[in-house]
């Protein structure tokens, strides 16, 4: 695998080039993915970047072999063919070759499903520092619970933002994004551990936030589970991933990650009132600077 400096410096170059197209709004134009905000993200992008070295080496080989034995062995050049069948060596290197490249592959892929996959990478952190939101999709919104089980238990339904809409109007003014912004956000503390307990209410939705490298599928009838754990406050926005009908594209996931000391007192104002979803409160305050723009269907 190549060495931890290498990784940084491919993944810095990826990010920067994402930074410079897609940072606070949609630019025309913007390519590769959006700069990571998780460890864990960063270490797929990491990985990402080292595979697609290994693709571009193969595909850059088979191409010179094709061109080299196009030009070697024409009819013209080559006008009396060989008789061999088989050429043993060539065999067992065409063999052996690609098997340990997939070992190679296959070293940093397993660590990171499993991480992506098992709650909080496996550590054991104590449940009263985990912050747990339960998810569920709907024909076509979103609706975030919070403190489940608990006497302070409330939940705060998220629409999209539309333009001319009386009741959820768009305002560019403030920061909102076409497609992307919705009355009632959905609210995490920075710097600590957020369990998401993900279902659906009638059809198959899929919950993605492109900088956190998560997507599952939110089934009627099934809980699945995500994680993540951002450092730095921002705005982030998803959509969802799975084809649900004809609004299917008027499911965008707004993510505001607050320090602690502003998500208790959104926390306050949106259980005092889950109706508005404390959208008075953040609306107070000033727009967090990470914001980026969500990924395609």
């Amino acid at each position: 695998m190549l060495s931890r400096a290498w990784k940084h410096l491919a993944l810095s170059a990826a990010s920067l080039v994402a930074a410079g197209s897609a940072m606070a709004a949609p630019v025309d134009g913007g390519i590769d993915f959006q700069p990571p905000v998780t460890e864990t993200a960063k270490a797929v992008h990491a990985f990402h970047n080292e595979v697609l070295i290994i693709i571009a080496v193969i595909t850059a080989f088979v191409t010179a072999l094709l061109i080299w034995v196009m030009i070697r062995y024409n009819r013209k050049a080559n006008p009396v063919a060989k008789k061999f069948s088989h050429n043993t060596v060539v065999e067992i290197i065409w063999t052996v070759v690609p098997v340990l490249i997939l070992v190679w592959i296959a070293k940093g892929s397993f660590p990171l499903l499993y991480e992506q996959d098992v709650a909080f990478n496996g550590e054991k952190i104590p449940e009263e520092q985990v912050v747990d939101i339960k998810i569920y999709g709907n024909m076509w919104y979103w609706d975030y619970t919070y403190n489940q089980n608990t006497d302070k238990e409330f939940m705060v339904e998220s629409r999209m933002l539309r333009e001319g809409d009386a009741d959820r109007p768009l305002v560019p003014a403030r920061g909102d994004l076409k497609q992307l912004s919705t009355d009632h956000p959905m609210v995490a503390p920075a710097g600590r551990y957020v369990r998401l307990k993900i279902t659906a209410r009638d059809v198959i939705h899929a919950w993605a936030m492109p900088q956190f490298t998560l997507k599952v599928d939110a089934v009627p009838g099934r809980l699945n589970q995500l994680w993540f754990k951002v450092d730095q406050p921002g705005i982030y926005y998803g959509q969802c991933s799975e084809l649900c009908g004809k609004d299917h594209s008027n499911m965008p996931i707004e993510l505001w990650i607050l320090p602690q000391a502003q998500y208790d007192q959104w926390q306050a104002a949106a259980q005092a009132d889950p109706a508005k979803g404390g959208r008075e409160y953040l609306d107070s305050l000033p727009r967090p600077g990470a914001t980026q723009v969500a990924s395609a269907n």
